[in-house]
């Protein structure tokens, strides 16, 4: 029996759910025992431990664990030199990207960072937030770090600089962002000396293919109907303009030869308007069905 085991991080927190709502798409199942950081996961060459997405970053680099999910932001933050394997699109609440703004209270009468001179600057994302001024040679009085519930420290201090996936938490706190500091989204990073070992470095990669498979699949749905051969052409109109770049529907004869069965995957947001125009067109016997991936 092998005893080769990738060594991979879990984030521990508002990531950890999706994430393991997403591996458990992509086919691991993994749980976690009450008071535990150490999953349970159905794949004999991975094992598992829960940290803060705020340090994955650093215990990749180190060797600590070979692989790890976490944010570009955090990656950033930290300094880390590590390989970033791929992009994973999925979050807490959205597919979106998640951003670190610079916000103050709406009422202050503060435009831009300039104004922000001799300030105190309150975040979790502290390196950055410095370097962000330094590059501006804008010369705050302090950064000082910031332990959550960031949003109500906007009028205690000068001016925040929090993440936002939708912007509702800052509106509702009736403040206004006055600059992006950074863009990000999740991501899948590798030791270095890890991503070197052939071994580690494909199964590293088969884990990435297997996570974008799921999230590309996630937003998709899979089409089958019944379709008159005289009515081909007019059924396949009902889809044109509807299939991404590169995608054709898959078509084969039905026992009776004046039929043909009609295969094609499309987006879930327009499925409630095609299969409407199928139907008048002439198909029969349409069946939607979700999709478990979708890989390339």
């Amino acid at each position: 029996m092998s005893d080769f085991k990738l060594k991979i991080g879990f984030p521990k927190g508002s990531l950890e759910e999706a994430t393991f709502d997403l591996f458990s798409r992509a086919g691991w199942r993994i749980s976690v025992p009450s008071r535990s950081y150490i999953p349970s996961i159905n794949d004999p060459e991975l094992s598992g431990i829960l940290f803060r997405a705020q340090e994955m970053s650093r215990y990749v680099e180190d060797g600590v664990i070979d692989v790890g999910i976490t944010g570009h932001d955090w990656v950033v933050e930290n300094g880390s030199d590590v390989v970033e394997v791929c992009e994973l699109l999925y979050s807490k609440a959205t597919s979106n990207p998640v951003k670190w703004v610079l916000a103050v209270p709406e009422e202050s009468g503060i435009d831009s960072p300039e104004q922000l001179a001799d300030g105190i600057i309150a975040t979790e994302l502290l390196e950055t937030t410095k370097r962000f001024f330094a590059a501006r040679n804008i010369p705050v009085k302090k950064v000082e770090f910031s332990w959550g519930a960031t949003e109500v420290k906007a009028r205690l201090v000068n001016a925040i600089v929090d993440v936002t996936e939708t912007g509702s938490s800052l509106r509702a706190n009736k403040l206004k962002i006055i600059a992006t500091l950074l863009t990000s989204t999740t991501r899948l990073v590798a030791n270095k000396a890890a991503w070197a070992d052939p071994r580690k470095r494909q199964k590293i990669e088969d884990i990435a293919l297997m996570l974008q498979g799921a999230i590309a699949a996630r937003e998709k749905v899979g089409l089958k109907l019944n379709a008159p051969r005289a009515k081909l052409n007019e059924i396949l109109g009902a889809l044109q303009g509807r299939l991404e770049e590169g995608q054709s529907p898959t078509i084969n004869n039905l026992a009776d030869e004046d039929w043909v069965a009609v295969e094609v995957i499309v987006d879930s947001m327009v499925e409630r308007a095609i299969l409407p125009a199928l139907r008048r067109a002439g198909a029969r016997a349409i069946i939607s069905y979700p999709l478990g991936k979708m890989i390339s």
